[in-house]
């Protein structure tokens, strides 16, 4: 076990575990987040089975924690990769990283744009969804990254956990297993 922590707490190796750390909290928190609130509104608004509830809620909760695990994953590897090409982080870093994850994991047509499309308002968009959540999250991101206080309080909050708690770790649990 000695050997492995003095792994974990090697530079060398620091950003690959921070990005695998960030892929736990990435799930983790959509887990977290998304299972109390699915479980409410199919409580709540659905009726049916028990078995088809149940399936409803835990497909739900796990869409949104693999979703949330892939954009914090290609969020983190893309810094990595342009501050090790650069030899720094640039200002605008956090944008395109946050613009590539956006596009890749949050880019398919849902909400408001489906509606418009089936009441022909408009017409089918190519990838006009795709360029606005890839836009949305590279905002958030540069935002967060250098004027945080201009984000909602809970929006920092889940932020400093998926993005800045993943780079603390020095031991096998708290890299895997618990956040610190």
């Amino acid at each position: 076990m000695e050997t492995i922590n003095q792994l974990l707490n090697s530079p060398s190796y620091h950003d690959l575990f921070a990005i695998i750390k960030g892929f736990r909290n990435g799930a983790v928190y959509g887990a977290k987040i998304r299972f109390p609130h699915a479980l409410v509104m199919t409580l709540l608004f659905r009726r049916g089975k028990p078995e088809e509830m149940a399936r409803i809620i835990f497909k739900a909760t796990y869409a949104h924690a693999r979703n949330l695990a892939l954009f914090v994953t290609i969020y983190k590897t893309l810094m990595v990769v342009m501050r090790r090409i650069k030899g720094k982080e640039n200002n605008a870093d956090a944008f395109l990283a946050g613009l590539v994850g956006g596009y890749v994991v949050f880019g398919e047509t849902v909400g408001m744009a489906k509606l418009a499309v089936k009441r022909n308002v408009i017409v089918q968009p190519n990838h006009t969804y795709p360029v606005f959540a890839a836009v949305v999250w590279g905002i958030a991101l540069w935002l967060f990254r250098h004027d945080r206080d201009t984000l909602q309080p809970s929006l920092q909050a889940s932020m400093h956990y998926l993005y800045n708690d993943s780079e603390h770790f020095d031991s096998i649990r708290n890299l895997l297993f618990e956040n610190k």
